[in-house]
Order: C-alpha cells, then sequence, then structure tokens
C-alpha cells in the first residue's frame, strides 16, 4: 500500500513539475502604440482540436491597423482545464493590446 501511495505522490508531483504554460504573441502592422487591451478566453472541446467559440481579432482590434496578439495558456485557464479537461474542454486567453 505505501508503494501505491508513494508513486501516485511521484505522478502528483510530476503532473505539476512538468506541467506549463505557454504564450504566443503575433505583432500585426508597427506593433501596440498604447495600452488599451480587449480580453476574450476562447474555449476548445477534445483538447484543444475543435474551438467551441469564435474569438474575431479583427474585431478585437476595433479597427486598428498596429496592434499586437498575445495567445497563452496562463495558470488560472490551467486551473479552469483542471475542472473541464474531464469533459475534453480547454480553454485559452487571447489579448489584444492596441
Amino acid at each position: 500500500m505505501k508503494k501505491i501511495l508513494t508513486a501516485i505522490s511521484i505522478l502528483i508531483l510530476m503532473a505539476f513539475a512538468l506541467s506549463s504554460c505557454y504564450v504566443m504573441n503575433h505583432t500585426v502592422g508597427e506593433g501596440a502604440k498604447g495600452n488599451t487591451e480587449v480580453v476574450q478566453r476562447q474555449w476548445y472541446v477534445l483538447w484543444g482540436l475543435a474551438p467551441l467559440n469564435d474569438v474575431d481579432t479583427n474585431s478585437m482590434a476595433g479597427g486598428a491597423e498596429d496592434y499586437n496578439i498575445e495567445v497563452k495558456q496562463s495558470f488560472v485557464d490551467a486551473i479552469i482545464g483542471a475542472f473541464t479537461g474531464a469533459v475534453t474542454i480547454a480553454p485559452r486567453t487571447v489579448t489584444v493590446t492596441k
């Protein structure tokens, strides 16, 4: 019994230690001139294979020609995903800075 608990504890520690957050940055035009941010959460089903909602970065930019797009899986997204992962739903945060 002690070996099983030790093995489970090691697996849980490895799951937390080996998990990571990621960030993808895109610069459109000259990049953001100010610090106005528009944030939306994008939801995926089947562990990221199919989107559940549409996040339109062009409409988030509001007609700006120079802006930055940041797509990330933050710590909050990982926590949400820990609960929704059982039904294969995963969130990502999309931020447009103008």
